[in-house]
């Protein structure tokens, strides 16, 4: 796909940056080792270390396979910098693997060099990063993959293997931490009355605390974080510790999705025969990744309660079909919410922010929205007429009757857009008739 001028990922700016390089010499695509390794001086293994089903700990097939294959093709003195985020004790692994598995006797070295990323901007923080970590055993190649980031001004912090590794694991996991944190409060918020997002700002004007990763909403999902804390949790396992808190912050963040599917049921009292549009597939805006993404579990729950599921996102689209074949997918946000009795905010996309509320609501059966990720205007959606339901911000205890409309006054047409077509009449008898067919 590369090589033919296709990005396999979403990211604001990526393509054309990739397409530039690429036009311009400095960047290449192969898929042969031997090609890519030709008189190289480093080789980065980024790939993925999945959650390993048997015990929750880090799948390491692709980063061994890696390791062989380079060392079947490596010059001398070549530097193996693991890129992927891997357990304590992988670049000793990695540099046994090579060494068994090379054809003659080569000088090389194994650096660790974990990646600190956001998935939808992972290009600035590649090119203005909050710090470099490099952990080796041999300071010649230590200096040499610092001189790689010499241009950078960010710290540059040298240590060992092991302690390079745990860096990137404690890092992910503090940010996790905080966002379970924070979805309790939550929960205790809306027992109590008070609101999560007030909550937040004041707690976040603590220097010692900052405001970063403290939004109450459905929790984290995506590549890293969930991986990563499971992975943690096996590590402590398996050095014979017992690291309670972080299998709370993975547990937490397992149930706090359905918080949005008890908020319809408390709304409706029953998910049988409701139809739901859902705002947002992809677990954080600026990507189309669906691994771990709350929106996949809310819509399984959903479906399997007997609700009727239409969703929409900028940019998951494709992958979601995939994934969630009984939901029917729309052209954009108003189709999802058209004959909606309920709408389910599930990814913060900024278009969603800006839809013309009022028009909405005329297409919705109920004026039901459920803010999964509190970005919405609550004050307007509750003067329009709209039952607003967010996350820690709305008591639970104090839910108004819901009278649900036969049909909207408003019935869109026709909409049409690049992924799908979405076709939507009106028969003699009132009822509305949609047909969704894939691009």
């Amino acid at each position: 796909m590369l090589r033919d001028g296709h990005m396999p990922i979403y990211e604001p700016t990526l393509e054309e940056r990739v397409m530039r390089n690429v036009k311009e010499g400095r960047l290449r695509f192969t898929s042969s080792y031997a090609d890519g390794l030709c008189d190289a001086e480093f080789a980065f293994i980024a790939v993925p270390t999945p959650t390993n089903h048997v015990n929750g700990g880090a799948d390491l097939r692709y980063v061994e396979a890696a390791a062989r294959s380079i060392a079947q093709v490596m010059p001398e003195g070549l530097i193996v910098v693991d890129k992927s985020t891997v357990p304590v004790g992988t670049g000793d692994r990695v540099r046994q693997i090579i060494e068994d598995s090379l054809p003659l006797p080569l000088r090389f070295a194994v650096v660790s060099n974990p990646e600190f990323l956001r998935e939808g901007s992972a290009f600035a923080d590649c090119m203005q990063p909050d710090r470099v970590v490099l952990g080796a055993a041999e300071a010649w190649a230590l200096e040499a993959v610092a001189g790689l980031y010499r241009h950078l001004e960010c710290p540059i912090i040298r240590t060992d293997l092991p302690t390079a590794e745990m860096i990137k694991y404690v890092a992910n996991a503090m940010l996790a931490t905080r966002i379970s944190f924070m979805n309790e409060v939550a929960a205790i918020c809306e027992r109590v009355g008070a609101d999560v997002r007030m909550v937040a700002a004041g707690v976040g004007t603590d220097r010692r605390i900052g405001r970063a990763f403290l939004d109450a909403g459905l929790g984290y999902g995506g590549s890293c974080f969930p991986k990563d804390v499971k992975a943690l949790v096996q590590m402590g396992l398996d050095a014979g510790c017992e690291p309670e808190i972080l299998q709370s912050v993975d547990r937490v963040n397992r149930e706090v999705c359905y918080r949005a599917v008890s908020k319809l049921a408390d709304t409706f009292g029953s998910l049988s025969g409701l139809t739901v549009g859902l705002w947002g597939l992809a677990f954080k805006p600026d990507t189309d990744d669906l691994r771990e993404a709350p929106a996949v579990r809310i819509a399984q729950a959903l479906l399997a309660a007997g609700a009727h599921v239409r969703a929409y996102d900028p940019k998951a689209m494709a992958a979601a079909r995939e994934v969630l074949p009984e939901v029917a997918f729309t052209a954009d946000a108003y189709s999802a919410a058209h004959l909606a009795d309920a709408v389910i905010l599930v990814t913060d996309w900024p278009e969603f922010s800006a839809l013309d509320f009022a028009t909405v609501k005329e297409l919705m059966c109920c004026p039901v929205v459920i803010d999964g990720r509190n970005a919405l205007d609550d004050r307007l959606l509750t003067s329009l007429g709209f039952i607003y339901r967010g996350m820690g911000c709305c008591s639970s205890a104090h839910v108004p009757a819901v009278q649900r409309r036969t049909r909207p006054e408003k019935v869109l047409e026709f909409v049409h857009a690049p992924e799908i077509e979405t076709e939507v009449g009106v028969s003699l008898d009132g009822e509305v008739e949609s047909t969704l067919e894939a691009a």
